[in-house]
Protein backbone atom coordinates (compact mmCIF):
# COMPACT_ATOMS: atom_id res chain seq x y z
CA UNK A 1 0.00 0.00 0.00
CA UNK A 2 2.83 2.37 0.87
CA UNK A 3 4.48 1.69 -2.49
CA UNK A 4 1.21 2.41 -4.32
CA UNK A 5 0.91 5.77 -2.54
CA UNK A 6 4.47 6.66 -3.49
CA UNK A 7 3.81 5.75 -7.14
CA UNK A 8 0.58 7.78 -7.24
CA UNK A 9 2.28 10.74 -5.59
CA UNK A 10 5.11 10.58 -8.09
CA UNK A 11 2.70 10.46 -11.06
CA UNK A 12 0.73 13.44 -9.72
CA UNK A 13 3.92 15.39 -9.15
CA UNK A 14 5.12 14.67 -12.69
CA UNK A 15 1.76 15.69 -14.16
CA UNK A 16 1.70 18.90 -12.12
CA UNK A 17 5.23 19.71 -13.27
CA UNK A 18 4.26 19.09 -16.90
CA UNK A 19 1.14 21.23 -16.54
CA UNK A 20 3.05 24.07 -14.88
CA UNK A 21 5.73 23.90 -17.57
CA UNK A 22 3.13 23.99 -20.34
CA UNK A 23 1.43 26.91 -18.64
CA UNK A 24 4.73 28.76 -18.30
CA UNK A 25 5.56 28.19 -21.97
CA UNK A 26 2.22 29.63 -23.04
CA UNK A 27 2.51 32.60 -20.70
CA UNK A 28 3.47 35.87 -22.42
CA UNK A 29 4.76 37.43 -19.22
CA UNK A 30 8.51 37.96 -18.75
CA UNK A 31 10.31 35.11 -16.97
CA UNK A 32 11.38 35.25 -13.33
CA UNK A 33 15.18 35.18 -13.14
CA UNK A 34 17.72 33.87 -10.64
CA UNK A 35 20.44 36.28 -11.81
CA UNK A 36 20.72 39.41 -9.72
CA UNK A 37 20.76 41.72 -12.74
CA UNK A 38 19.85 41.24 -16.39
CA UNK A 39 18.84 43.04 -19.54
CA UNK A 40 17.66 42.10 -23.04
CA UNK A 41 17.56 44.48 -25.99
CA UNK A 42 16.87 44.36 -29.68
CA UNK A 43 20.31 45.08 -31.12
CA UNK A 44 19.04 46.88 -34.24
CA UNK A 45 17.04 49.53 -32.43
CA UNK A 46 18.42 49.34 -28.88
CA UNK A 47 14.92 48.97 -27.47
CA UNK A 48 14.95 47.40 -24.00
CA UNK A 49 12.65 44.36 -23.96
CA UNK A 50 13.45 43.23 -20.41
CA UNK A 51 15.47 44.61 -17.51
CA UNK A 52 16.21 43.75 -13.90
CA UNK A 53 18.49 45.96 -11.80
CA UNK A 54 19.94 47.24 -15.08
CA UNK A 55 21.67 50.23 -13.46
CA UNK A 56 23.10 48.44 -10.43
CA UNK A 57 26.90 48.49 -10.40
CA UNK A 58 28.27 44.94 -10.32
CA UNK A 59 31.39 42.91 -11.09
CA UNK A 60 31.48 41.75 -14.74
CA UNK A 61 34.30 39.16 -14.54
CA UNK A 62 35.37 38.13 -18.06
CA UNK A 63 32.57 40.03 -19.80
CA UNK A 64 35.17 42.81 -19.52
CA UNK A 65 36.90 41.15 -22.46
CA UNK A 66 34.14 42.24 -24.83
CA UNK A 67 35.21 45.85 -24.23
CA UNK A 68 38.91 45.01 -24.46
CA UNK A 69 38.39 43.19 -27.75
CA UNK A 70 36.44 45.90 -29.57
CA UNK A 71 38.79 48.58 -28.23
CA UNK A 72 41.81 46.64 -29.55
CA UNK A 73 40.15 46.07 -32.92
CA UNK A 74 39.27 49.73 -33.37
CA UNK A 75 42.44 51.36 -32.02
CA UNK A 76 45.13 48.80 -32.88
CA UNK A 77 46.53 47.20 -36.03
CA UNK A 78 45.42 43.55 -36.18
CA UNK A 79 48.61 42.59 -38.05
CA UNK A 80 50.92 44.08 -35.39
CA UNK A 81 53.36 41.60 -33.86
CA UNK A 82 53.12 41.66 -30.07
CA UNK A 83 55.98 40.44 -27.88
CA UNK A 84 54.66 38.75 -24.74
CA UNK A 85 56.05 40.14 -21.47
CA UNK A 86 56.80 38.33 -18.23
CA UNK A 87 53.76 40.02 -16.63
CA UNK A 88 51.47 38.74 -19.36
CA UNK A 89 52.98 35.26 -19.11
CA UNK A 90 52.25 35.16 -15.38
CA UNK A 91 48.67 36.47 -15.49
CA UNK A 92 46.37 34.58 -13.13
CA UNK A 93 43.34 32.54 -14.13
CA UNK A 94 42.39 31.17 -17.56
CA UNK A 95 45.04 31.50 -20.24
CA UNK A 96 46.21 30.49 -23.69
CA UNK A 97 49.61 29.66 -22.17
CA UNK A 98 51.66 32.40 -23.79
CA UNK A 99 55.42 32.28 -23.20
CA UNK A 100 57.59 35.25 -22.28
CA UNK A 101 59.20 36.59 -25.45
CA UNK A 102 56.66 34.79 -27.68
CA UNK A 103 55.58 36.89 -30.66
CA UNK A 104 51.91 36.82 -31.60
CA UNK A 105 49.74 38.96 -33.87
CA UNK A 106 47.26 41.29 -32.19
CA UNK A 107 44.37 39.51 -33.93
CA UNK A 108 45.46 36.13 -32.56
CA UNK A 109 45.60 37.58 -29.05
CA UNK A 110 42.04 38.91 -29.45
CA UNK A 111 40.93 35.45 -30.57
CA UNK A 112 42.56 33.87 -27.52
CA UNK A 113 40.97 36.56 -25.35
CA UNK A 114 37.38 36.00 -26.53
CA UNK A 115 37.29 32.30 -27.42
CA UNK A 116 39.36 30.84 -24.59
CA UNK A 117 39.07 33.81 -22.18
CA UNK A 118 42.85 34.15 -21.95
CA UNK A 119 43.83 36.59 -19.20
CA UNK A 120 47.43 36.44 -20.42
CA UNK A 121 46.24 37.54 -23.87
CA UNK A 122 44.41 40.44 -22.21
CA UNK A 123 47.53 41.70 -20.45
CA UNK A 124 49.60 41.35 -23.64
CA UNK A 125 46.99 43.40 -25.54
CA UNK A 126 46.89 46.10 -22.84
CA UNK A 127 50.69 46.45 -22.73
CA UNK A 128 50.93 46.57 -26.51
CA UNK A 129 48.26 49.25 -26.92
CA UNK A 130 49.02 51.45 -23.89
CA UNK A 131 52.41 50.42 -22.51
CA UNK A 132 51.01 49.17 -19.20
CA UNK A 133 47.82 47.79 -17.66
CA UNK A 134 47.43 50.96 -15.59
CA UNK A 135 47.56 53.22 -18.65
CA UNK A 136 45.30 50.83 -20.55
CA UNK A 137 42.70 51.19 -17.81
CA UNK A 138 42.74 54.96 -18.23
CA UNK A 139 42.59 54.71 -22.03
CA UNK A 140 39.74 52.21 -22.24
CA UNK A 141 37.63 54.05 -19.66
CA UNK A 142 37.87 57.22 -21.78
CA UNK A 143 36.98 55.20 -24.88
CA UNK A 144 33.98 53.56 -23.23
CA UNK A 145 32.65 56.89 -22.01
CA UNK A 146 33.39 59.10 -25.03
CA UNK A 147 32.92 56.65 -27.91
CA UNK A 148 30.33 54.14 -26.67
CA UNK A 149 28.61 56.36 -24.10
CA UNK A 150 28.58 54.23 -20.94
CA UNK A 151 27.55 55.90 -17.69
CA UNK A 152 28.41 53.65 -14.75
CA UNK A 153 31.46 51.64 -15.80
CA UNK A 154 35.04 51.75 -14.54
CA UNK A 155 37.59 49.09 -15.52
CA UNK A 156 40.88 48.50 -13.71
CA UNK A 157 42.19 45.78 -16.04
CA UNK A 158 41.63 44.20 -19.48
CA UNK A 159 40.38 40.79 -18.31
CA UNK A 160 37.96 41.17 -15.40
CA UNK A 161 39.88 39.57 -12.54
CA UNK A 162 38.41 40.92 -9.33
CA UNK A 163 39.14 44.44 -8.21
CA UNK A 164 36.70 46.29 -5.95
CA UNK A 165 36.83 49.28 -8.32
CA UNK A 166 36.29 47.18 -11.46
CA UNK A 167 32.54 47.64 -11.96
CA UNK A 168 29.86 48.04 -14.59
CA UNK A 169 26.11 47.58 -15.07
CA UNK A 170 23.92 45.34 -17.17
CA UNK A 171 22.81 48.43 -19.11
CA UNK A 172 26.38 49.49 -19.88
CA UNK A 173 27.45 45.96 -20.83
CA UNK A 174 24.59 45.54 -23.28
CA UNK A 175 25.45 48.92 -24.80
CA UNK A 176 29.10 47.86 -25.17
CA UNK A 177 28.06 44.55 -26.75
CA UNK A 178 25.60 46.25 -29.11
CA UNK A 179 28.34 48.64 -30.22
CA UNK A 180 30.86 45.80 -30.63
CA UNK A 181 28.47 43.72 -32.75
CA UNK A 182 28.47 46.44 -35.40
CA UNK A 183 32.13 45.60 -36.04
CA UNK A 184 32.58 42.78 -38.57
CA UNK A 185 35.86 41.52 -37.11
CA UNK A 186 34.43 41.41 -33.61
CA UNK A 187 31.30 39.54 -34.80
CA UNK A 188 33.46 36.96 -36.54
CA UNK A 189 35.61 36.25 -33.46
CA UNK A 190 32.69 36.50 -31.00
CA UNK A 191 30.80 33.87 -32.99
CA UNK A 192 33.75 31.46 -33.41
CA UNK A 193 33.09 28.04 -31.86
CA UNK A 194 36.44 26.38 -32.60
CA UNK A 195 39.88 27.64 -33.59
CA UNK A 196 43.19 25.83 -34.08
CA UNK A 197 45.84 27.33 -31.85
CA UNK A 198 49.55 26.89 -32.46
CA UNK A 199 51.50 28.55 -29.68
CA UNK A 200 55.09 28.40 -28.46
CA UNK A 201 54.09 26.02 -25.65
CA UNK A 202 50.51 25.02 -26.51
CA UNK A 203 49.15 23.45 -29.68
CA UNK A 204 45.43 22.79 -29.36
CA UNK A 205 41.97 23.63 -30.61
CA UNK A 206 40.31 26.47 -28.72
CA UNK A 207 36.63 25.80 -28.04
CA UNK A 208 34.27 28.56 -26.93
CA UNK A 209 33.32 28.41 -23.26
CA UNK A 210 29.73 29.46 -24.00
CA UNK A 211 27.63 26.28 -23.74
CA UNK A 212 24.74 27.57 -25.88
CA UNK A 213 27.18 27.66 -28.78
CA UNK A 214 28.33 24.05 -28.36
CA UNK A 215 27.02 21.67 -25.63
CA UNK A 216 23.40 22.76 -25.56
CA UNK A 217 22.92 24.47 -28.92
CA UNK A 218 20.23 27.14 -29.04
CA UNK A 219 18.69 28.01 -32.40
CA UNK A 220 19.92 31.35 -33.67
CA UNK A 221 22.91 31.91 -31.35
CA UNK A 222 25.44 34.21 -33.05
CA UNK A 223 27.97 34.74 -30.24
CA UNK A 224 28.65 34.65 -26.54
CA UNK A 225 31.05 35.25 -23.65
CA UNK A 226 31.13 33.71 -20.19
CA UNK A 227 32.56 35.05 -16.95
CA UNK A 228 33.16 33.96 -13.37
CA UNK A 229 35.03 35.08 -10.30
CA UNK A 230 33.84 34.41 -6.76
CA UNK A 231 32.75 38.01 -6.22
CA UNK A 232 30.80 38.28 -9.50
CA UNK A 233 29.10 34.91 -9.63
CA UNK A 234 28.35 33.52 -13.09
CA UNK A 235 27.94 36.13 -15.83
CA UNK A 236 26.86 35.66 -19.44
CA UNK A 237 26.67 37.76 -22.60
CA UNK A 238 24.71 36.20 -25.46
CA UNK A 239 23.65 37.30 -28.94
CA UNK A 240 21.03 35.56 -31.06
CA UNK A 241 19.04 36.19 -34.22
CA UNK A 242 15.91 34.69 -35.76
CA UNK A 243 14.20 36.04 -38.86
CA UNK A 244 14.14 39.82 -38.43
CA UNK A 245 14.79 39.98 -34.67
CA UNK A 246 18.31 40.30 -33.20
CA UNK A 247 18.64 40.01 -29.43
CA UNK A 248 21.40 40.67 -26.88
CA UNK A 249 21.08 39.25 -23.36
CA UNK A 250 23.29 40.09 -20.37
CA UNK A 251 22.90 38.22 -17.06
CA UNK A 252 24.98 39.06 -13.97
CA UNK A 253 25.64 37.27 -10.69
CA UNK A 254 23.93 33.93 -10.81
CA UNK A 255 24.96 31.68 -7.93
CA UNK A 256 25.09 28.59 -10.17
CA UNK A 257 26.16 28.22 -13.79
CA UNK A 258 23.06 26.32 -14.92
CA UNK A 259 20.83 29.09 -13.57
CA UNK A 260 22.69 31.67 -15.68
CA UNK A 261 22.04 29.60 -18.80
CA UNK A 262 18.40 28.99 -17.84
CA UNK A 263 17.88 32.72 -17.32
CA UNK A 264 19.44 33.44 -20.71
CA UNK A 265 17.40 30.86 -22.65
CA UNK A 266 14.20 31.91 -20.88
CA UNK A 267 14.82 35.52 -21.85
CA UNK A 268 15.61 34.57 -25.45
CA UNK A 269 12.46 32.44 -25.63
CA UNK A 270 10.44 35.33 -24.25
CA UNK A 271 11.96 37.71 -26.79
CA UNK A 272 11.50 35.53 -29.86
CA UNK A 273 7.98 34.48 -28.88
CA UNK A 274 6.68 37.97 -28.15
CA UNK A 275 8.49 40.54 -30.32
CA UNK A 276 9.33 41.29 -33.91
CA UNK A 277 11.16 44.02 -35.81
CA UNK A 278 9.35 45.86 -38.58
CA UNK A 279 10.69 48.68 -40.70
CA UNK A 280 9.76 51.81 -42.59
CA UNK A 281 11.19 51.91 -46.11
CA UNK A 282 13.77 54.47 -47.17
CA UNK A 283 11.98 57.30 -48.96
CA UNK A 284 8.63 56.81 -47.19
CA UNK A 285 6.88 60.18 -46.78
CA UNK A 286 4.94 61.69 -43.87
CA UNK A 287 3.15 65.02 -43.37
CA UNK A 288 2.85 67.59 -40.63
CA UNK A 289 0.36 70.17 -41.79
CA UNK A 290 1.44 71.29 -45.27
CA UNK A 291 5.06 70.27 -44.70
CA UNK A 292 6.13 66.87 -46.00
CA UNK A 293 8.98 64.75 -44.64
CA UNK A 294 10.89 61.73 -45.95
CA UNK A 295 12.68 58.80 -44.28
CA UNK A 296 16.41 59.24 -45.11
CA UNK A 297 17.09 55.52 -44.63
CA UNK A 298 15.36 52.28 -43.68
CA UNK A 299 13.95 52.78 -40.19
CA UNK A 300 13.56 49.67 -37.97
CA UNK A 301 11.33 49.49 -34.90
CA UNK A 302 10.69 46.57 -32.55
CA UNK A 303 7.23 45.89 -31.15
CA UNK A 304 5.07 43.15 -29.67
CA UNK A 305 3.77 40.53 -32.09
CA UNK A 306 0.50 41.50 -33.79
CA UNK A 307 0.58 44.90 -32.04
CA UNK A 308 -0.80 47.86 -33.97
CA UNK A 309 1.48 50.89 -33.93
CA UNK A 310 0.90 54.48 -34.97
CA UNK A 311 3.37 56.84 -36.65
CA UNK A 312 3.35 60.63 -36.52
CA UNK A 313 5.68 63.53 -37.17
CA UNK A 314 6.26 65.92 -34.27
CA UNK A 315 7.21 69.62 -34.38
CA UNK A 316 10.98 69.06 -34.58
CA UNK A 317 10.59 66.93 -37.72
CA UNK A 318 11.13 63.57 -36.00
CA UNK A 319 8.98 60.50 -36.58
CA UNK A 320 7.59 58.88 -33.44
CA UNK A 321 6.37 55.27 -33.48
CA UNK A 322 3.86 54.64 -30.68
CA UNK A 323 2.44 51.33 -29.45
CA UNK A 324 -1.13 50.56 -28.40
CA UNK A 325 -0.42 51.67 -24.83
CA UNK A 326 0.62 55.10 -26.10
CA UNK A 327 4.31 54.59 -25.37
CA UNK A 328 6.90 55.86 -27.85
CA UNK A 329 8.91 52.79 -28.90
CA UNK A 330 11.06 54.50 -31.53
CA UNK A 331 11.96 58.00 -32.66
CA UNK A 332 13.94 58.99 -35.76
CA UNK A 333 14.75 62.33 -37.47
CA UNK A 334 13.26 62.83 -40.95
CA UNK A 335 14.32 65.01 -43.88
CA UNK A 336 12.16 67.90 -45.08
CA UNK A 337 10.71 67.46 -48.57
CA UNK A 338 10.85 70.57 -50.74
CA UNK A 339 7.56 70.42 -52.69
CA UNK A 340 7.00 72.41 -55.90
CA UNK A 341 4.59 74.66 -54.01
CA UNK A 342 7.18 75.32 -51.30
CA UNK A 343 9.85 76.02 -53.91
CA UNK A 344 7.53 78.56 -55.65
CA UNK A 345 6.80 80.21 -52.28
CA UNK A 346 10.50 80.40 -51.46
CA UNK A 347 11.27 81.87 -54.90
CA UNK A 348 8.56 84.53 -54.40
CA UNK A 349 9.97 85.35 -50.97
CA UNK A 350 13.45 85.69 -52.51
CA UNK A 351 12.10 87.95 -55.27
CA UNK A 352 10.32 90.15 -52.72
CA UNK A 353 13.47 90.41 -50.63
CA UNK A 354 15.51 91.36 -53.70
CA UNK A 355 12.86 93.86 -54.85
CA UNK A 356 12.73 95.46 -51.41
CA UNK A 357 16.49 95.63 -51.33
CA UNK A 358 16.60 97.24 -54.79
CA UNK A 359 13.88 99.71 -53.84
CA UNK A 360 15.73 100.61 -50.68
CA UNK A 361 18.95 101.02 -52.61
CA UNK A 362 17.18 103.12 -55.24
CA UNK A 363 15.59 105.24 -52.55
CA UNK A 364 18.91 105.73 -50.89
CA UNK A 365 20.58 106.65 -54.19
CA UNK A 366 17.75 109.10 -55.03
CA UNK A 367 17.97 110.66 -51.60
CA UNK A 368 21.71 111.09 -51.86
CA UNK A 369 21.34 112.67 -55.33
CA UNK A 370 18.82 115.27 -54.11
CA UNK A 371 21.04 115.97 -51.13
CA UNK A 372 23.99 116.46 -53.49
CA UNK A 373 21.99 118.91 -55.73
CA UNK A 374 20.85 120.86 -52.69
CA UNK A 375 24.39 121.12 -51.31
CA UNK A 376 25.67 122.14 -54.77
CA UNK A 377 22.99 124.84 -54.98
CA UNK A 378 23.92 126.18 -51.55
CA UNK A 379 27.60 126.15 -52.50
CA UNK A 380 26.92 128.08 -55.76
CA UNK A 381 24.86 130.63 -53.88
CA UNK A 382 27.61 131.01 -51.30
CA UNK A 383 30.26 131.50 -53.99
CA UNK A 384 28.03 133.98 -55.85
CA UNK A 385 27.51 135.93 -52.62
CA UNK A 386 31.23 136.02 -51.96
CA UNK A 387 31.94 137.23 -55.53
CA UNK A 388 29.27 139.92 -55.20
CA UNK A 389 30.78 141.20 -51.93
CA UNK A 390 34.30 141.20 -53.42
CA UNK A 391 33.10 143.23 -56.41
CA UNK A 392 31.36 145.75 -54.14
CA UNK A 393 34.53 146.06 -52.07
CA UNK A 394 36.69 146.65 -55.17
CA UNK A 395 34.23 149.23 -56.46
CA UNK A 396 34.43 151.18 -53.18
CA UNK A 397 38.22 151.13 -53.21
CA UNK A 398 38.36 152.38 -56.79
CA UNK A 399 35.89 155.18 -56.01
CA UNK A 400 37.94 156.20 -52.96
CA UNK A 401 41.17 156.35 -54.98
CA UNK A 402 39.55 158.46 -57.68
CA UNK A 403 38.52 161.28 -55.17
Amino acid sequence: MKQVIIIITTIVAINMFSMSKAFAESDNNPPTLVSEAAIMIDSKTGRVLYDKNENKQMYPASLTKIATAVYAIETGNLDDIVTVSEKARNAEGTSVYLEEGEQVTLKKLIQGLLINSGNDAGVAIAEHLSGSVKQFSSDINKYLKNVIGVQNTHFENPHGLFDPNHVTTAKDLVKITQYAMKNETFREIFGTKKLKWNGASWDTTLITHHKLMRQIPYKGITGGKTGFVNQSGFTLATTAERKNLSLIVITLNSYIQSAAYNDTTNLLDYGFENFETSSISKGATFSLGEQKYMAPKRIPYTHSLNEQVSKKVIDNGSLEVTNEAGNVIASYPLNKVETEENVVKQEKIKEEIIANKDAKTSSMVGGHFLEFIFMLFITVLSIAGIIYHIRQLVKKVNTSNGG
